[in-house]
C-alpha cells in the first residue's frame, strides 16, 4: 500500500492536522447558524461512527473547541446584552430628527442652519464618518435650486427679455434617474455623475459645471456692481456720466467688478462659515422681494404716479424732467435746436408726459404682446416706423437708443442663465437624509414653482409696464431708476437692498462651489494638468484651485456686461445638461448592468429630447 494511504497516530504533542483546524472551523461556523446546534452535533457524531480510532482524537478536539466556543458565545451575548441599552443611545443621536422632534422646531433649526454651498472635495468609496444632521426635501434641496435659479436676470432684465424655460425640466428628469440609480454618493453632481456613469462622462460634465459656475460668479458680480452704480450710487462713476455712452458704463463695471472680485475672494478664503450663514440671508432676500413685486403689481391694479416718461413723438427721452417737458419750455429747446438749428424730427413732432407704470386694468399688455426687435443705435418708440426707429440726424440727442441688437435667440442666451441652478439640490447629496427621494422631487418642483413664477411676471409685467419703459433696460427715462423696484410694495429700496443682497450671496456661492468642484476633477486624476490643483491648504480649503477660480472669473468681468456673459454661460450649461441627457439616453439604451434607475418617470426618449433642445438652443444662440 502506498505511504500516503497508510493512517498513522497523530502524536498528542503535535498539533492538529490543518484539515482538522478547518473541520473545527466549519463546525464553529455552522454551531453559529443553528439556533441550539443539534444539527452540528448530529454532524459530528456521524463524522466520529465513520472515522478511525485515531480520528477520534480530532473529534475530541472538536468537542473541546465546541464547549469553548459555547462559553465564548454565551459570554459575548451577556457582553452584547450588557452593551445595547448604551449602543441605542448613541444611536439615537442620528436618530431622524421629525420622528422624535416636533416639526415646527426642526424646520426653525434647519433654516438657521441652512447653507447652500457645494461640499468639498471627499472620496465616496472611503468609509463614512458619523453622520452629520440630514435635511429633507425641502431646505436640503427645493430651496437651494429656488435660490439658484431666481438671480440676477430676474430684477434686472426679467422686463426686458422674454425666453423659455423647457430644456432644465428634461435635464432634471435625466439627472433623477442618476440619482436613482444605486446609493448616491456624497459630494456633488459631480461624484453622483462620475460614480454612476463612469469618471470620462463624469469629468466632462463636472469642467462644463465648473466653468459654468466660475462665470456665474462673474455674471454675478456684474449684475451686482450694475444694480449699485446704475440704480443706487450713480454719482460713483469714475469714468464721468455713463447714461451718455454705454462704454463709460461698463468700463465702471469693470473697475467696480474687480475690487468686488477681490474682496469676495478674500471672504471666500478666510471665512467659508460666513459664506454658509450669508445664504440665509440672501435666501430670505430672494422670496420677499419676490412677494414684494407680486404685492405691488396687484397694488398698482390702476397704475401710479410714481414714474413719468418724456416721449417726443413716438420716441422715448432720457434726462428730461417732467415739468421741462413741453416744447413752451426752453429746455428741449436748447438740446434739439443747437445753434437755433432744430432738429426735423423735433420740429414735426409733439412733446408729451406718459406715464409708465398704468396697471393691469389699462389694458396696455395688447400693446405689449408683439415683438419690437431693433438693432444697435436704433431708437426706442412706439411701433416699428422707419421714421421713428432710424438716426437720421448728425445727434442722438437725449433720446433712448438701443445699445445692443435685438433678437428671439438672443434674448433666449440672456434669460437662459435664470433658469440654471437645477443642481444646486443634487450638490448637497451627502446632506440629504434620502437623496434618491429628495433629488428628484425637490429639483423638480423647484423647477416647476420658479417657472410659474417667471412666467407669470412675464404677463404681469406686460399687463403693468408702457411698452417703452420695459425696453428702457436702464430706466434712462425715468433717472435711472429700476422698473421691477418702482413696481414693488411698499417702496423701490426693498427690491433694490435684496437683489443686491440675493446677487452677492449667488456670487459667493459660485466662488465657494467652483473651487471645491474643480479641485474634486483633479483628485480623480481624469486630467492630468489639473493634478496640481488637487492640494488643500492647512485649514483644508482648496486655495490653488480657489486662484485659478478668481482668474477665470476676471476674465468674464472684464467683458463688463451682463448682456455678453449671459449667452456665454448659456453655452457651457446648455453643454452640461446635454451631456448628463446623453449619458442617461446611452446608459439605458445599451442596458448596461450598472444602470438602473428607480425614477419612475424616466425615460430615454425623453433624455434625447433634452438633448436636441440643448443643442437647438445651443446653435440658436450662439
Amino acid at each position: 500500500m502506498p505511504d500516503r494511504f497508510k493512517v498513522t497516530k497523530t502524536e498528542e504533542t503535535d498539533p492538529p492536522p490543518d484539515y482538522l483546524l478547518e473541520e473545527t472551523v466549519t463546525g464553529k461556523l455552522l454551531n453559529d447558524l443553528s439556533d441550539n446546534g443539534e444539527e452540528h452535533k448530529m454532524t459530528d457524531n456521524k463524522l466520529g461512527d465513520e472515522s478511525s480510532s485515531p480520528q477520534m482524537d480530532s473529534h475530541e478536539i472538536s468537542k473541546d473547541s465546541q464547549s469553548s466556543e459555547k462559553c465564548d458565545g454565551q459570554t459575548v451575548d451577556e457582553n452584547n446584552e450588557k452593551q445595547q441599552p448604551n449602543i441605542e443611545a448613541n444611536l439615537y443621536l442620528y436618530d431622524d430628527e421629525l420622528d422624535t422632534r416636533p416639526h415646527i422646531s426642526t424646520f426653525i433649526s434647519s433654516l438657521a442652519n441652512y447653507e447652500n454651498t457645494i461640499p468639498a472635495a471627499t472620496d465616496p468609496d472611503a468609509k463614512a464618518p458619523a453622520p452629520s444632521a440630514r435635511m429633507g426635501t425641502l431646505i436640503g434641496c427645493y430651496l437651494p435650486c429656488i435660490q439658484n435659479i431666481f438671480g440676477v436676470i430676474l430684477f434686472i432684465r426679467l422686463t426686458w427679455v422674454v425666453g423659455t424655460a423647457g430644456a432644465t425640466m428634461l435635464t432634471a428628469i435625466s439627472m433623477s434617474a442618476i440619482a436613482t440609480n444605486g446609493v448616491v454618493p456624497a459630494g456633488g453632481s459631480y461624484f453622483m455623475i462620475s460614480r454612476s456613469l463612469g469618471p470620462e462622462f463624469g469629468g466632462a460634465v463636472g469642467m462644463l459645471f465648473y466653468t459654468g459656475t466660475t462665470l456665474a460668479a462673474a455674471m454675478y458680480v456684474v449684475g451686482a456692481v450694475e444694480i449699485v452704480l446704475t440704480y443706487m450710487a450713480p454719482w460713483a462713476s469714475i469714468f464721468g456720466d455713463f447714461t451718455k455712452d454705454a462704454e463709460v458704463m461698463y468700463n465702471n463695471f469693470r473697475v467696480y467688478g474687480t475690487v468686488l472680485l477681490l474682496f469676495m475672494g478674500l471672504i471666500v478664503f478666510l471665512g467659508v462659515r460666513f459664506v454658509n450663514k450669508f445664504a440665509a440671508v440672501a435666501l430670505a432676500c430672494v422670496i420677499f422681494s419676490i412677494i414684494a413685486v407680486y404685492v405691488g403689481i396687484f397694488d398698482n391694479i390702476n397704475g401710479n404716479e410714481k414714474l413719468y416718461m418724456c416721449v417726443l413723438g413716438n420716441r422715448l427721452l432720457k434726462d428730461i424732467p417732467i415739468d421741462n417737458c413741453t416744447k413752451d419750455d426752453t429746455f428741449l429747446y436748447n438740446i434739439f435746436c443747437p445753434n437755433d438749428n432744430c432738429d426735423d424730427y423735433y420740429k414735426n413732432n409733439n412733446v408729451s408726459t406718459v406715464k409708465g407704470i398704468k396697471g393691469l386694468s389699462s389694458g396696455v399688455f395688447y400693446e405689449n404682446v408683439l415683438p419690437s426687435f431693433l438693432e444697435k443705435g436704433q431708437f426706442i418708440s412706439y411701433g416699428d416706423n422707419s421714421v421713428d426707429i432710424d438716426n437720421m440726424a448728425p445727434s442722438t440727442y437725449n433720446q433712448v437708443i438701443n445699445d445692443i441688437t435685438t433678437s428671439f435667440t438672443l434674448l433666449i442666451g440672456i434669460f437662459f442663465p435664470s433658469v440654471t441652478g437645477i443642481m444646486a439640490g443634487s450638490n448637497r447629496s451627502g446632506d440629504l437624509a434620502d437623496a434618491q427621494k429628495s433629488i428628484p422631487i425637490g429639483t423638480i418642483c423647484a423647477i416647476l414653482t420658479t417657472s410659474t413664477v417667471y412666467l407669470s411676471c412675464v404677463l404681469l409685467f406686460a399687463g403693468t409696464v408702457d411698452n417703452l419703459l420695459l425696453r428702457d433696460k436702464f430706466g434712462q427715462s425715468i433717472g435711472g431708476k429700476l422698473v421691477v423696484a418702482n413696481i414693488a410694495w411698499p417702496n423701490q429700496w426693498v427690491i433694490l437692498i435684496g437683489s443686491f443682497l440675493s446677487t452677492l450671496g449667488a456670487g459667493l456661492q459660485s466662488l465657494t462651489g467652483a473651487p471645491r468642484l474643480l479641485q474634486a476633477i483633479a483628485r480623480d486624476e481624469i486630467i492630468p494638468f489639473l493634478a496640481p490643483f488637487s492640494v488643500s491648504s492647512k485649514r483644508g480649503e482648496p486655495t490653488r484651485a480657489l486662484l485659478l477660480t478668481l482668474v477665470i472669473c476676471q476674465c468674464g468681468i472684464l467683458l463688463g456686461n451682463v448682456d455678453l456673459l449671459a449667452p456665454l454661460l448659456s453655452m457651457f450649461f446648455l453643454m452640461c445638461y446635454g451631456f448628463v441627457n446623453l449619458a442617461c439616453a446611452v446608459q439605458t439604451l445599451l442596458r448596461t448592468p450598472n444602470w438602473r434607475p428607480r425614477f419612475k418617470f424616466y425615460h430615454w426618449s425623453l433624455s434625447l429630447i433634452g438633448l436636441t433642445l440643448c443643442i437647438s438652443v445651443m446653435f440658436m444662440t450662439s
